[in-house]
């Protein structure tokens, strides 16, 4: 009779070990969980900052590298000009 009173007091003392691991499991994963959903917020926060900014720099290259643009650039600081017409040659094959 001691004998299965101890298994038993064995039994319960495990099984709520058991029960009290799972509880403090279930409080770890969701306190993980709202840490990598934190996380991932900040990462997509970050992203969208970084696609604003790739757009800005996209519009910057194409105002960049309009024709007028590198026109007015190599005549100030190269002083190129633009030929006048009576000194254009135009080969053909």
């Amino acid at each position: 009779m001691k004998k299965t009173r101890a298994t038993f007091g064995l039994a319960v003392a495990a099984l709520w070990l058991a029960v009290l691991a799972s509880g403090m499991g279930a409080v770890y994963c969701r306190y993980r969980s709202r840490e990598l959903f934190i996380h991932l917020e900040q990462l997509r926060r970050r992203r969208d900052a970084l696609d604003v900014q790739w757009g800005q720099l996209q519009l910057e290259e194409s105002a960049w590298s309009t024709h007028a643009l590198i026109e007015s650039v190599a005549e100030r600081r190269l002083h190129m000009r633009m030929p006048s017409p009576a000194h254009i040659v135009v080969v053909r094959p």
